[in-house]
């Protein structure tokens, strides 16, 4: 690929389960012709997508532009077809770089080998041509290159967001096991909450959830206050059309569509919510409380309430009682509720004895996790 084609293959990588929601999110920015692979979605488009999704898109992790797709039969083929591509086109020698991807290829007995490969044949390109090479940066590159091999296909890609969507640039504080923001926006999509009922979180913690639902119901990028995109360190970048797609973004939003509520137990989770929260104009109209979840009872209009309890994994830490409780507080004070929660936690789920009405894996980070609908219908469900 040429830097400057004006229709490309772009990838947009999310987590796994997630990318039926990733796909409902691109048909709502107006995409289509989008295909979906595993922890992937792909469509076709431009550098004006590229910076619009980097900057708009809540439910990937990394948007990538495809530069080569080629067969080999050993070793050899991937770092001679590699080394074929113009990459000073694409930067010069002074940027950083860092090689990462997945390997599923007999071809190569150690995953990590194609990597250093590919790396060899980009650092050999330059000093051919200019006798310098650029530095490989493992932990912050400023140009990362994506490779994909599957048996003999093999896919070169570049990672245009650099360090993963998930890093918003709002965090500012942090509880002890923080939901991801980029899990967090696809669970609010996934739950199917209208934007427009009252929002609560009863386990709300660092706020991450209370932060998402807030960006989507104001239609703020989540990723406003990010700043740092690989894109920016291309031969190629444009400025002026970077910041026309990002000064088109409303960012004055300070009165949200529905109320949004946040409640922790731990005065210092709240704390953090706060602090979290203050960078956005609508951090006023996000009502946080130190309370127990069941100080909550549900009002005239009901609660959509999704939520991220304590999973149990940190030693001493006994959440079967807890979910126990979660189930008494549904059944007692939140008729008419539609509540979602995730855990990871299956032993503890079933204390909530309740029948879920949906239920789909998920993870959180690397967290194998289930996400669980249950329906509190005042009286018997209407068939």
């Amino acid at each position: 690929m040429k830097i400057k084609e004006k229709d490309f293959v772009i990838t947009l990588k999310t987590f796994y389960g997630f990318e039926e929601v990733l796909s409902d999110e691109l048909k709502e920015l107006n995409y289509n012709g989008i295909k979906i692979l595993n922890r992937a979605v792909q469509i076709r488009g431009n550098w004006d997508d590229v910076y619009f999704l980097n900057l708009h898109i809540r439910c990937a992790i990394s948007i990538l532009v495809e530069l080569s797709s080629f067969r080999i039969n050993s070793e050899r083929d991937l770092y001679n077809k590699a080394k074929k591509l113009n990459w000073d086109e694409l930067f010069t020698y002074k940027r950083s770089i860092a090689v990462k991807g997945a390997v599923f290829s007999d071809i190569f007995k150690s995953t990590q080998y194609p990597m250093l490969l590919v790396k060899d044949a980009i650092v050999d390109v330059f000093r051919d041509k200019y006798g310098q090479r650029p530095d490989v940066s493992v932990s912050k590159p400023e140009i990362l290159i994506d490779l994909y091999i599957r048996n003999n296909q093999v896919v070169l890609s570049l990672n245009t967001s650099g360090a993963p969507l998930f890093q918003r640039g709002y965090r500012t504080e942090a509880g002890l096991a923080p939901l991801n923001e980029v899990v967090a926006a696809c669970l609010l999509r996934m739950s199917g909450w209208d934007r427009k009922t009252p929002f609560l979180d009863p386990f709300c913690g660092s706020g991450t959830l209370l932060v998402e639902a807030a960006l989507l119901a104001s239609g703020i990028p989540s990723n406003i206050e990010r700043h740092y995109y690989a894109f920016k360190n291309l031969l190629n970048y444009d400025q002026d059309l970077w910041m026309s797609i990002y000064e088109k973004v409303n960012r004055n939003v300070s009165k949200l569509p529905c109320e949004i509520i946040g409640i922790d137990i731990s005065d210092s989770m709240i704390i953090k919510t706060r602090r979290n929260l203050r960078t956005f104009p609508f951090a006023r109209d996000v009502k946080t409380n130190i309370n127990s979840f069941d100080s909550i009872s549900n009002s005239e209009t009901p609660y959509f309430v999704l939520t991220n309890p304590p999973y149990g994994e940190r030693m001493g830490e006994e959440v079967e009682e807890l979910y126990a409780e979660i189930g008494t507080w549904l059944k007692n004070k939140m008729t008419g509720t539609n509540f979602w929660m995730i855990s990871s936690n299956m032993n503890a789920l079933k204390c909530i004895a309740l029948k879920h009405s949906k239920k789909v894996k998920v993870f959180n980070g690397n967290i194998e996790c289930s996400f669980r609908q249950y329906e509190m219908y005042s009286g018997s469900k209407k068939k």
